[in-house]
């Protein structure tokens, strides 16, 4: 069931994600309990379940938030599709490496089995495959890339994102290793077009 919340409601709900953002921030997904993000947001402790099911559900909100932010730090470049699609994949690993603890609390809650973070998670997804098709075909004339619906392959771009992520965090690869992967395969995604 969604409602429609209040200013208020609103301006509470915002700060308790901020605050969630500052503590994965500072320490990761360890760092983030309800308890602390209640009290940094400076409400009470039950307030929190009121807006977010658990701490993904919390966490991937996070996720959302951020993504919206990097949109904007990340501009898709000029030339052809392997060049914008490129540039914006480096500039995600670049921004994720920049802040490692918070890259592995979004990654360990959105990839989390808790099927209270379903609709965050989906609305995370839908939003940064959007991006990701822009980035291919910025005016959206294209409908394939190689034969593949454009659908497709953005699906296939955010998993690649999601293994670079996850290269960063959990497998600690190197910010340059990663990025060049993920240049790599935004050749071979895109070399068919």
């Amino acid at each position: 069931m969604t409602r429609t919340l209040s200013k208020d409601q609103q301006a509470r709900r915002a700060r308790l994600v901020q605050a969630a953002h500052e503590l994965a921030s500072e320490g990761g997904y360890p760092a983030v309990t309800m308890h602390d993000v209640a009290d940094r947001a400076g409400v009470a402790r039950a307030t929190v379940y009121r807006y977010f099911a658990s701490k993904d559900h919390l966490l991937t909100e996070v996720a959302a938030d951020w993504a919206r932010v990097m949109d904007d730090l990340v501009a898709v470049a000029d030339g052809d599709p392997v060049d914008r699609l490129s540039a914006v994949l480096e500039a995600i690993v670049a921004i994720a490496a920049d802040n490692l603890p918070l890259t592995s609390a979004i990654v360990q809650a959105a990839t989390s089995a808790d099927s209270g973070v379903d609709d965050a998670r989906n609305e995370l997804f839908r939003y940064i495959r959007d991006r990701f098709g822009g980035a291919i075909d910025p005016d959206h004339a294209i409908d394939e890339v190689a034969g593949v619906p454009v659908e497709d392959v953005e699906v296939v771009i955010g998993h690649l994102v999601l293994a670079a992520l996850i290269g960063l965090t959990t497998l600690a690869r190197p910010r340059d290793e990663v990025s060049s992967m993920v240049s790599t395969a935004a050749k071979l995604i895109m070399g068919g077009r």
